[in-house]
């Protein structure tokens, strides 16, 4: 609200705050003239009417004043609460990408983003609502009360007070008590959101397998919550607006009782009667919306809970202070004794060592849970190492910054998820301020370019969610153009290929070796026969470097490397015999495939 080195906005903030002040100071001036007006209009010479019409006039432009005021100071303060909420969704923004893999993989996408959504709509209700309705209710409040007491009676300020307190108090109570059914309804919204998102991205296996009732089911649970919480919620708020309507009835009516025998007493004129009613009434429509405001306010709070205690959430892997950016050289990647655990009784990594050479090709091989992945997430310093170094050109990644570390570093996954925007967006998203040339030229060198240009939108086409639109082979190729478009000094190929068909992996293989040509190069294969003129295999089995050495030698050891390739050889040949083998008569016959009895 108060933005460092934001003049204009503080400037507004002031204007704001004295425009509020006016419009309260009109709109407390109002029943006084709608007072004297009638007063006017009772006295004998009330045919001269030049007097009762001029106040009468003057009451209608207090009216007009006080809410001008109103408009006016919303106007200008809009840019300052906007700015304010803008700022704080960036920074809850932000956050979550600065947060580790860790929590990514623990959170649940669809409710996380329903607690941005709720926390950021709370923010702004509770900065439009305290700043606008209830301090300047509480300013009328004093007001009002001053003038009661000095016009009229000690009386009728004590029993305005009084109900004013009555009625707060009242509202805050059951306010907290209905508070509990607010946030019940908001675990429950987030719940069911998180499950309708989650069950729509997996929609292909939804249908696979025919379990939309069950996916429904699923739904229904938390929407079943909400509806009960919902309910309650709404029984309990009728029963705070008729105890909040009945205090304010017994205020007015004690209020008016006293104004009234002080008329027939002669201590007050009638208009002094109008007035007394006027006041109250100008007071009890902002103080019942204050009961709202109040009732919101803690809704917002509690919406903005959540999101505030992702904020509290630390950062597991940060940059120190101070921290260097990462000074690329030859890209000399060196793991220096490495231990790691993603659980301290589940150890992942033991004792790993090993050096790749700038501009040479290292592979990693391994059996399923082997820890291949996990080096590269250490690489990418997604996580720390519980203990070792791990080095690039001398430099441990831990003493620099993360984002020189990333940029200096590309990947192509096994599992290549493509934004929902066009094929030209994902592409670019490698280096976005490229221009059109170097997107194309890297969408050629990925072998891509000849498909996208035969598409009827080019590289505008949509990619779909996670670029469904797109073949695994198709995708795999955006993600090499992206990385060729990064031109980074390291590559790391995460079993690139190993989800693909044969053919396709060895067209996209031709590609990631012109890539990488040049280039410290990091393979994490699957497939052995990828990795055969790789400069050194490390073999890893339960996270341990078992064997290491280039391709031939490896398999004269006849150790795990050669039994990992005579199994997958045999399991090729076995591919290969089945395709070869002639077809059943009655299929040839038919010219398609039938389902055997």
């Amino acid at each position: 609200m108060w933005p460092k080195g934001e003049f204009g906005l503080r400037s507004r903030v002031v204007v704001a705050m004295v425009l509020l002040v006016l419009a309260k100071v009109a709109n407390v001036y109002v029943p006084l003239l709608y007072k004297y007006a009638v007063d006017a209009l009772g006295e004998p010479k009330a045919q001269m009417v030049a007097v009762p019409i001029a106040l009468i006039l003057a009451y209608g432009g207090a009216r007009v004043l006080a809410q001008a005021f109103g408009e006016v100071r919303d106007a200008i303060f809009a840019p300052v609460s906007q700015r304010a909420i803008r700022n704080l969704a960036l920074e809850v923004f932000g956050h979550l990408h600065a947060l580790s893999l860790r929590f990514h993989l623990e959170r649940q996408t669809g409710g996380l983003s329903r607690v941005i959504e709720r926390g950021t709509q709370g923010m702004e209700f509770l900065i439009r609502f305290t700043t606008f309705n209830i301090l300047p209710t509480l300013f009328e409040i004093v007001l009002v009360s001053a003038i009661l007491w000095r016009l009229y009676d000690w009386r009728f300020m004590v029993v305005t007070l009084g109900v004013i307190a009555g009625y707060i108090l009242f509202s805050v109570t059951l306010s907290e008590w209905r508070i509990k059914f607010v946030r019940r309804m908001n675990d429950a919204d987030t719940e069911a959101n998180a499950k309708a998102i989650d069950s729509l991205l997996n929609y292909e296996t939804v249908k696979y397998f025919g379990n939309e009732p069950h996916e429904m089911r699923r739904f229904d649970v938390g929407r079943r919550r909400y509806e009960i919480a919902a309910i309650r919620s709404s029984r309990t708020l009728s029963l705070l607006n008729i105890g909040q309507g009945a205090i304010i009835a017994v205020g007015l009516s004690s209020v008016m009782v006293m104004a009234g025998g002080g008329v027939m007493q002669g201590t007050m004129t009638v208009g002094d009667f109008v007035a007394v009613n006027a006041f109250l009434l100008q007071l009890y429509v902002p103080l019942n919306m204050l009961g709202f405001a109040y009732r919101e306010i803690r809704s917002a709070i509690v919406n903005m809970e959540k999101m505030f205690g992702l904020l509290e959430v630390d950062a597991e892997i940060a940059d120190r202070p101070g921290a260097p950016p990462l000074a690329v050289t030859g890209g000399e990647i060196v793991f220096d004794h490495v231990d790691f655990h993603y659980d301290k009784a589940r150890p992942i990594l033991h004792d790993v060592s090993f050096r790749v050479a700038p501009g040479h090709t290292v592979a990693i091989v391994g059996s399923s849970g082997a820890g291949k992945s996990t080096v590269s997430r250490i690489l990418f310093r997604f996580y720390d190492v519980a203990s070792g170094h791990v080095r690039i050109d001398g430099q441990d990644i831990r003493e620099v910054t993360q984002h020189s570390l990333r940029a200096a570093i590309g990947v192509v996954p096994q599992d290549t998820v493509l934004f929902n925007d066009t094929i030209y967006y994902n592409i670019a998203y490698g280096r976005p301020e490229a221009s059109r040339e170097e997107v194309e030229q890297a969408a050629r060198l990925a072998r891509i370019h000849d498909f996208i240009a035969a598409l009827p939108q080019g590289y505008q086409a949509p990619v779909g969610e996670r670029g469904l639109k797109l073949s695994g082979g198709e995708k795999q190729r955006v993600a090499i153009a992206r990385t060729i478009l990064k031109n980074p000094r390291i590559l790391l190929f995460d079993e690139a290929t190993s989800a693909l068909d044969t053919r396709t992996e060895q067209e996209i293989q031709r590609s990631l070796e012109e890539v990488s040509r040049g280039r410290t190069t990091v393979v994490i294969a699957h497939r052995l026969s990828t990795i055969i003129n790789a400069d050194e295999i490390i073999v890893l089995d339960r996270g341990r470097v078992v064997e290491r050495g280039r391709h031939a030698e490896l398999l004269a050891r006849n150790g795990l490397y050669a039994d990992m390739w005579s199994r997958q050889q045999e399991a090729a040949a076995e591919a290969e015999r089945l395709v070869h083998d002639e077809e059943p008569p009655s299929f040839r016959a038919e010219g398609h495939l039938r389902v055997a009895e």
